[in-house]
């Protein structure tokens, strides 16, 4: 059954067509990362299918009774109510019920009174009772508890659930926008960017939230390692239109290049051939005894397909040239502190960064991450301690803001030539090509571009005369995912100092070589992995218990932090247990394992058939890519055919076996979890 389906939809903004004849179908588990580049419309097909976006033509088919949620990048709240109130009340339906049963509640009193009003009384009654039955339908379903965990992982603290929501900043709003969201467990949950406001432990606990949503979701994100843990299908919006690979991000790139390799091949042999067909024509076309011949070859000339070629779409590339070398101790800072009235963010911090070092700056929102770049960066003042930059040193700084401070009045070029007046035309035109403004686009005017636009902006006013130390707040914010990993890709090679705030696992992953953590008001380097750490973070934000003989953590703990505290309870000294005991917990355990062995033994069986299939496939398939690519198959035009027909049909069986792989591995990971938390979690 398909939640929502998409036929044939076509849209345009003035004279510039957005889609074309799209066709989408919505399944209800379906885990779809939508991915393109900026502009090219994926925040507008979100809004089609929330139902926010009107349609020139064609058709939007949505199932009788589902609830499409929705997390636009911009939203607009208002306070007026508490954070806790502002969550619960978000469920479709509540906030009616609620008056509805005030209301009759208020009628019922009224007619208590009144033996005239007996019958009337009996029906009112009845309503007021059946309306307090569905508020315990919500209030089962939809329960504060849910709220409270929602929000915890989020990052709010348990004192922020009474304050007012008008209160917070906007990035707190947007979080409390993602609990409400998160909270209402939609049928089509539908994600723009949704980790934008969020900082590494929150990020960490939504991803596991994320794993666990047994509904369709939709994630536009521009973290590789975030869409890679969650999706089983990406939707591209490429130059051909509208496509759509089974598999994760990883996966979508493999194809992408196997299709690439394939239709190389064919568009070069095809050519090849028609420019023999050409020959002949042009040779013989003048001699009698010929003309049948050069006849058949004009026939055949006329028949064969068009050369199709693999259309790629413009990515932003930029390579520094090399910076001037600085001092080995590039930046020192000695006991800067830092205050917001009673608030101490910076208590005394002492921090060392050397030449070439690429530091990764992480920790929970409010921590001081953006406060430490702007004093670095001589935006903000310290209270105390001193922050000295090295000789030789010149600093070149990116901020979240510094997008929504361009100049609107002026144009794309005109902002970025003035970040640097002694550049050429020329270089500033080749700077901003590499950003991919091309033609009239360098004449925009700053006012009429996307969010993703500015940034880029944003970004190449900077790149202009970046110096030796670059400072970097979310520097990935707004740009969609080929964009983030060509700017990394463009950062590796970049021979300066680095120091960069950013959610981004796949960012600091690529680019970090030593990793700040902001957290307490200190600064601490951390000797470990950003997995390492994550995983700290895990434990300390996560309750592992151990209770007897068993392990018991709270839904979502790691395995590994389980495996950990179990490995500590097994070390433990333990009461010596009696025979009738020891004989009691033996049985137990087996009827236990027997239980699991019956229930998972085979789904798992299944799961590793499909999984042993697909490889095979996979494989077959990776050879044949191969073949396809040598010209010299193409000589063979029966081989090459048949080649093609295998692999077109192996694909729709591959295609047809990862589906049903998902689905059993859905229904595995279901049974384990019924299990665990019907008899504990094995370890």
């Amino acid at each position: 059954m398909s939640l929502v389906v998409l036929e044939e939809v076509t849209l345009f903004f003035a004279d510039r067509m957005i889609f074309d004849s799209v066709a989408l179908r919505l399944g209800p588990h379906d885990r779809i990362g939508l991915i393109g580049p900026n502009g090219s419309g994926t925040t507008t097909l979100l809004k089609i299918i929330a139902g926010q976006q009107e349609i020139d033509d064609g058709k939007v088919t949505r199932s009788r009774g589902i609830r499409v949620g929705w997390l636009p990048q911009d939203l607009v709240i208002a306070g007026g109510k508490t954070l806790l109130d502002f969550v619960v009340s978000s469920v479709p339906g509540r906030a009616q019920i609620d008056l509805d049963l005030a209301q009759a509640e208020a009628e019922l009193a009224e007619m208590t009174d009144d033996p005239a009003h007996h019958d009337d009384m009996l029906e009112l009654v009845e309503h007021v009772t059946d309306l307090h039955e569905k508020k315990d339908h919500f209030d089962r379903f939809f329960s504060e508890h849910e709220a409270f965990s929602i929000l915890g992982g989020l990052g709010f603290a348990e004192s922020d659930h009474g304050r007012d929501l008008g209160e917070f900043s906007g990035g707190w709003k947007m979080r409390a926008a993602l609990a409400a969201l998160l909270f209402q467990r939609p049928d089509v949950l539908l994600l723009d960017e949704p980790t934008n406001h969020l900082d590494m432990p929150s990020v960490a606990w939504f991803a596991d939230f994320l794993k666990r949503y047994d509904r369709c979701f939709i994630l536009i994100s521009h973290d590789r390692d975030f869409l890679n843990e969650q999706i089983a299908r990406v939707v591209s919006l490429e130059a051909e239109g509208l496509r759509s690979y089974v598999g994760n991000y990883e996966r979508y790139v493999e194809a992408r290049l196997e299709e690439e390799t394939i239709l190389a091949g064919k568009a070069k042999n095809l050519e090849r051939e028609r420019e023999h067909l050409t020959k002949f024509i042009d040779r013989f076309r003048a001699q009698a005894n010929k003309a049948r011949a050069v006849q058949s070859r004009i026939k055949a000339l006329e028949k064969m397909e068009d050369v199709e070629t693999f259309q790629k779409r413009h990515v932003m590339r930029f390579s520094f040239p090399p910076t001037e070398r600085a001092v080995g101790e590039v930046v020192k800072v000695e006991g800067v502190k830092k205050a917001y009235g009673s608030h101490v963010v910076f208590p005394g911090v002492d921090l060392i960064v050397r030449r070439g070092e690429k530091i990764g700056i992480i920790g929970v929102n409010g921590a001081g991450k953006t406060t430490l770049l702007r004093m670095i960066a001589g935006e903000l003042a310290v209270d105390a301690g001193t922050i000295k930059l090295g000789g030789g040193v010149k600093a070149g700084y990116y901020a979240q803001h510094h997008a929504d401070t361009l100049d609107m009045s002026a144009t794309v070029q005109e902002v970025v030539q003035r970040a640097s007046p002694t550049s050429p035309v020329s270089r500033v035109r080749s700077l901003l090509g590499a950003f991919m403004f091309r033609g009239d686009d360098v004449e925009k005017p700053c006012k009429v571009l996307s969010g993703g636009e500015r940034a880029r902006v944003a970004l190449a006013r900077l790149l202009i005369n970046p110096g030796n130390l670059i400072l970097m707040d979310e520097p990935t914010n707004h740009l969609d995912l080929e964009s983030s990993e060509s700017l990394a890709r463009s950062l590796v090679d970049y021979d300066g100092t680095l120091i960069f705030v950013s959610h981004n696992r796949s960012l600091i992953r690529t680019l970090a070589s030593r990793i700040w953590n902001v957290e307490d008001g200190k600064v601490d380097t951390y000797p470990g992995t950003l997995d390492e750490y994550l995983y700290s973070c895990a434990q300390r934000r996560k309750e592992v218990v151990v209770t007897g003989d068993r392990v018991v953590a709270r839904t979502g703990t790691p395995r590994a932090a389980v495996a950990a505290v179990a490995a500590v309870a097994a070390a433990a000294p333990v009461a010596k247990e009696s025979k009738d005991d020891e004989k009691a917990r033996k049985r137990r355990e087996a009827e236990t394992r027997q239980k699991r062995t019956k229930t998972l033994g085979p789904l798992e069986k299944r799961v590793a058939e499909l999984e042993e299939r697909i490889t095979a496939l996979e494989t077959a398939q990776a050879r044949r890519s191969t073949q396809l690519a040598d010209p010299e198959i193409y000589g063979d035009d029966k081989r090459r055919n048949k080649l093609l027909d295998e692999y077109q049909a192996d694909q729709v069986k591959l295609d047809e076996l990862t589906g049903r792989w998902e689905a059993a591995a859905q229904e595995l990971e279901a049974a384990r979890t019924r299990l665990d938390a019907e008899d504990g979690p094995a370890v």
